[in-house]
């Protein structure tokens, strides 16, 4: 169970990282990703297990390669 937090935890610091390199808040990302701002939320503090496809929405929406959000 930690590590699998763990991997929630890092991969919520890399959108919320990448989202602010970009300049953009959490509805604008969301808009973008056609998602809803408190499930990006969500995400960034780790409290949402997020799919796959959801993962290429945000990558799409900030302009990254998928690959970026696990190196």
């Amino acid at each position: 169970m930690k590590s699998r937090q763990s991997v929630l935890i890092r991969f919520g610091k890399k959108v919320r990282d990448k989202r602010i390199e970009k300049g953009y808040s959490q509805e604008e990302l969301a808009h973008r990703a056609g998602l809803h701002r408190t499930y990006i939320g969500m995400i960034e503090r780790s409290e949402k297990n997020i799919t796959l496809i959801n993962i290429q929405k945000i990558a799409d929406a900030l302009e990254i390669d998928v690959y970026q959000f696990f190196n």
